[in-house]
C-alpha cells in the first residue's frame, strides 16, 4: 500500500499513511474490544448477576442505544472541529466509561457504565471512518478500510482470549481494567503523533445544525446507505451476542474454551478482511459484497442450528461465520464512506453510526425476545429462528447495496 504523507497544513508535521492507519486501527481495536468483550462474558455475567437472556440482551443494547443517541447529536457539530481534537475528546470520554465498567459492583452500575462507554465509543468508529474518507484516495480506500477493520480480528485473536483468560482466572472486571490501561496508552500516542486534520474545513459552509441533518436526509443516496447499515446490523448482531451463550449451553463448550472460537475466527479474518478490501478495490466493492453476503448465509444457518458436535467441527463453522461476517462488512463500509461529499462526511458518518448502533441494539434486543431458556435448564431455545431472521436481512442488504452510488 502506498504510504503518502498525511497533513492538513504546510506547517503541520507529516504523518505517513501507514502510521495514520496504525493509530486509527489502535483506536478501533480498543473501542471494538470494549463492545465485543461483552459477548463471550455473557455466560459469566448471567451467572454472577443472576440475569436472564433478555436482561443480558438489554445490557448489550444499552451500549448501542446510547451510541445511537450520541451519534445523532454529534452530527450537529462534529464537522466544525479539527478531526484530531474531536477524536481525542471522544476517546477520553470512552476511556472514562470503560474505567467505570471495570469498577461496576452491580448489574445496574454496569448498565449505567455501558451507557457512558457507548455514548463516546459509538461515535469513535464513525470519526475513524470519516478520517479515512478525508485522507485516503478512493482507489486505496477499500484496502485502508480493510486494514482498520482488521482491528476487529486483532481484538478477537489477542484481546478477547486474553480478556476471557483474565475473567476466568480473576473476575469479569479484569478485562475492563486491561482495556482502560491500553486506552490511556493509545490516547497518548494519538496526542503525540496525529497532526491537525482540517482538510474538511476548507469547503465547510456554515449551516444551522438542523440544516445539516436536512442536507443528509434529503439525499436519497444517504438513505440507501442507512438502509444498508440497518440490514447489515440486523443480519449480524441478531446472532453475535448469543453465540457464546449458545456454544456453552447447547453445544457443550466450557466458558474457558470460548476464547478458541475468537482466536481461530480472528486469525482467519485478520487476513481475509484485508483481502476483501484489496479485492474490493480491484474488482469492485459491490461485486465483492454480493459474493461475500451470499456465502455468509451458509454459516449463519449452520451455526444457529448447531447441535452438540466435536469442538473442531464447531470451530470450522464459527470461523467461517466470522470470515464472511467481515468479508461483507469491509466493502459495505467503504461504499458507505464514499457515498457523501467530504464537507458533510463527519456528520453523515455520525448519523450512520447512530443508525448502526440503534439497529445493532434492536437486533440484540430482538434476539433476547426470541431466545428463551429450556425450563429447568440453561439450554437456549429458538436460536435457529434468529438465524433465519439474519438470513432474511442478509438478502435484503444485497438488494439495498445495488441502489448505492459512490460520490467521492
Amino acid at each position: 500500500m502506498a504510504s503518502s504523507p498525511v497533513t492538513s497544513q504546510t506547517t503541520a508535521p507529516a504523518l505517513s499513511e501507514k502510521w495514520l492507519l496504525f493509530i486509527l486501527a489502535a483506536i478501533q481495536f480498543t473501542h471494538i474490544m470494549d463492545f465485543v468483550i461483552m459477548m463471550p462474558l455473557g455466560p459469566q455475567l448471567m451467572r454472577v448477576f443472576q440475569i436472564s437472556p433478555r436482561e443480558f440482551g438489554f445490557l448489550v443494547s444499552a451500549y448501542t442505544f446510547s451510541a445511537a443517541i450520541s451519534g445523532l447529536l454529534s452530527a450537529f457539530f462534529i464537522d466544525r472541529f479539527d478531526r484530531k481534537y474531536a477524536l481525542m475528546g471522544l476517546y477520553l470520554g470512552f476511556t472514562l466509561g470503560t474505567f467505570a465498567c471495570a469498577l461496576a459492583p452491580t448489574f445496574t452500575f454496569l448498565l449505567v457504565a455501558r451507557v457512558l462507554a457507548g455514548a463516546f465509543g459509538g461515535v469513535l468508529g464513525a470519526l475513524v471512518l470519516a478520517i479515512i474518507g478525508d485522507s485516503i484516495p478512493e482507489e486505496r480506500r477499500g484496502a485502508a478500510t480493510g486494514k482498520v477493520m482488521a482491528a476487529f480480528s486483532v481484538a478477537s485473536i489477542g484481546g478477547i482470549p486474553l480478556g476471557l483468560y483474565l475473567a476466568s482466572h480473576a473476575s469479569w472486571h479484569a478485562p475492563f481494567y486491561l482495556l482502560t490501561g491500553l486506552s490511556v496508552v493509545v490516547l497518548f500516542l494519538t496526542w503525540r503523533m496525529l497532526p491537525p486534520m482540517r482538510q474538511h474545513l476548507l469547503h465547510h459552509v456554515p449551516q444551522h445544525p438542523a440544516q445539516v441533518l436536512v442536507s443528509i436526509f434529503s439525499r436519497a443516496n444517504c438513505l440507501w446507505a442507512f438502509g444498508l447499515m440497518v440490514a447489515l446490523s440486523l443480519a449480524g448482531f441478531t446472532v453475535v451476542p448469543f453465540l457464546s451463550p449458545y456454544m456453552v449451553a447447547n453445544v457443550g463448550f466450557e466458558e474457558a474454551e470460548l476464547s478458541y472460537i475468537y482466536l481461530f475466527g480472528g486469525l482467519a479474518t485478520v487476513v481475509t478482511s484485508q483481502l476483501a478490501g484489496r479485492l474490493s478495490d480491484k474488482y469492485g466493492k459491490k461485486k465483492v459484497f454480493m459474493i461475500a453476503a451470499l456465502l455468509s448465509i451458509i454459516p449463519i444457518v449452520v451455526v444457529t442450528h448447531l447441535p452438540p458436535v466435536p469442538h473442531w467441527q464447531a470451530f470450522v463453522v464459527t470461523t467461517l461465520f466470522f470470515i464472511f461476517f467481515g468479508a461483507r462488512f469491509v466493502p459495505a463500509m467503504s461504499l458507505i464512506t464514499s457515498s457523501i461529499e467530504p464537507r458533510l462526511r463527519g456528520s453523515f458518518m455520525s448519523v450512520n453510526s447512530s443508525v448502526q448502533q440503534l439497529a445493532s441494539g434492536l437486533a440484540a434486543f430482538l434476539s433476547g425476545l426470541v431466545i428463551s431458556n429450556v425450563p429447568g435448564s440453561n439450554q437456549l431455545l429458538h436460536f435457529g429462528t434468529v438465524g433465519f431472521i439474519a438470513t432474511v436481512f442478509t438478502l435484503v442488504s444485497m438488494g439495498v447495496v445495488m441502489k448505492l452510488r459512490q460520490v467521492s
